[in-house]
């Protein structure tokens, strides 16, 4: 099935020919769903602190910042805006010049709201001769929505959302990218100096490179702390191969295998070589103006704070079991930890001897650990939070989207759809052992998960897979704990349009 050509172009992007056949056999057997117990709610896995318990939290993250730690903030930021405007595109080519559908006529009658409104002002008078108004004057709104778009314009359908700009401000319009700075000077600076790392893809590397350089020494300067920026790309090894709809491999039109990029589950290599004690992960798009950031950095510093209270804890009770100095109560009271404070419970467990037990627990406790907040269900698209049975018979809290699971079940179909709560990618992550050595993260991941779904190439009809996702498999094997935060916390930019809403404005 695989010529030696084929064999010379997976091997030069990283990739073994034992993981090019697993992956062809994935797309005929597909992925298991998993197996349910309930969906998170308020008291069965998810915490919701009181006034009390949120102060004392973000006091434990202030004295952990205080001890000199390395936290880094790491933005997911490797998509095309192009999703963003596929209204807008589509009117472009549409065979009507004036705006008809509601959104349409919802983006230009707010077009001066948009914190671009000026830099597009500047390109279709540079490319038409004409300023924005004239031309609406004159119902050539197709040259406005153009030079928005298009290459000689601003470009935005080519462009990755964090290079757009998104919120206005009295000395200039700023890009979700600035915005991510300003987060990380406001919350996860420490020894006077904020790390943020962006994942990026290569084509909008320079992009990304050349703002930082304009914009970093502004932020510096106005939060007194040094910016340590850094970038990554997608590992070529991450791709995975195509498929015909008959599972064999898709080739392109000069008989080459077709490679697609594996979904954001592939960045576990990218977080991997992050050195930090913490790393905050949340999206390029989910952003606001600063008039609205106090809540975020409230919950941002609050699921920092149950999160080192509770590695300080996990960390505590490792070294007591090193000792071998304990006792049957002292196992009691860390079985209690596992199963009341990280939310994993095996069922079986009176049936362990002690010896066991110790194998068991210490298992449990040196692993990665994460906090992430959820938000309560709006009807927003979004992984819910989920109690789910493990392959080792534990039952545990995971991040799940619906493609994982079981839809013909009318139990789970209801736990899916009567959620209370979902997941807005609002990640606290804590990356090393109790002896100060990084986990090795694709050791924890489900490897038994992941997507398939139904794309086109030129035309012919594909099967694409998608790694476990970053926050649902390649996490699986994480100590995982669900904090609700407020939705003020949750503005993603999907359309264009997203941008009226009042929190971006």
């Amino acid at each position: 099935m695989l010529s030696q050509e084929d064999l010379q172009q997976i091997a030069s992007k990283g990739i073994s020919q034992e993981k090019i056949e697993m992956q062809l056999n994935e797309f005929k057997t597909g992925f298991p769903f998993l197996k349910l117990e309930a969906a998170a709610s308020l008291g069965k896995g998810i915490i919701s602190p009181d006034e009390g318990e949120r102060e004392k939290y973000i006091q434990q993250w202030k004295d952990y910042k205080a001890q000199g730690k390395k936290i880094v903030k790491f933005v997911p930021a490797s998509g095309a805006a192009s999703r963003m405007f596929k209204d807008m595109f589509a009117f472009v080519s549409a065979d009507y010049d004036t705006p008809t559908t509601p959104f349409e006529k919802t983006y230009f009658d707010n077009i001066h709201r948009f914190a671009f409104f000026e830099a597009l002002n500047e390109k279709c008078i540079e490319n038409c001769g004409k300023d924005i108004d004239t031309l609406i004057g004159e119902g050539n709104y197709k040259a406005v929505a153009a030079n928005m778009l298009e290459g000689n314009g601003l470009n935005y359908g080519q462009l990755p959302k964090g290079m757009l700009l998104f919120h206005n401000y009295e000395d200039g319009a700023r890009t979700p990218m600035e915005e991510h700075l300003v987060e990380g000077a406001l919350y996860a600076a420490s020894n006077g100096e904020a790390n943020v790392h962006f994942t990026v893809s290569h084509e909008h590397m320079q992009f990304f490179e050349k703002k930082v350089e304009e914009k970093v020494d502004k932020y510096a300067k106005e939060y007194g702390i040094h910016y340590n920026i850094s970038f990554s790309e997608q590992k070529p090894s991450t791709d995975t191969i195509a498929a015909n709809p008959d599972n064999t491999p898709f080739r392109t039109e000069d008989g080459k295998l077709l490679f697609r990029p594996g979904g954001h589950g592939a960045l576990i290599e990218n977080l991997n070589e992050i050195d930090a004690d913490v790393i905050f992960i949340k999206n390029i798009d989910n952003v606001v103006p600063d008039r609205l950031k106090p809540d975020t950095v409230t919950y941002k510093q609050l699921i920092a704070g149950v999160l080192v209270s509770l590695q300080s804890q996990a960390f505590k009770y490792l070294e007591l079991l090193d000792t071998g100095k304990y006792d049957h109560e002292d196992l009691e009271e860390i079985i209690r930890f596992v199963q009341r404070d990280l939310c994993c419970r095996k069922p079986d467990i009176k049936l362990l001897e002690d010896a066991e037990l110790v194998i068991y627990l210490r298992k449990k406790l040196d692993r990665p650990m994460r906090v992430c907040g959820v938000v309560k269900n709006v009807g927003e698209p979004g992984g819910g939070p989920f109690l789910t049975y493990n392959s080792d018979g534990t039952v545990s809290l995971q991040i799940l989207e619906s493609s994982q699971i079981d839809k013909s079940n009318a139990e789970y179909q209801r736990m899916f759809t009567e959620g209370t709560h979902f997941n807005p990618v609002d990640l606290v992550c804590a990356v090393k052992d109790y002896k100060g050595q990084r986990f090795c993260l694709p050791e924890f991941v489900d490897k038994s998960t992941g997507f398939i779904s139904n794309k086109s190439k030129n035309g012919k009809e594909l099967k694409a897979l998608e790694l476990p996702g970053l926050w649902n498999g390649a996490m699986s094997d994480w100590n995982t704990v669900f904090v609700e935060v407020p939705l003020s916390t949750f503005n993603p930019v999907k359309t264009v349009n997203d941008l009226l809403r009042e929190q971006h404005q």
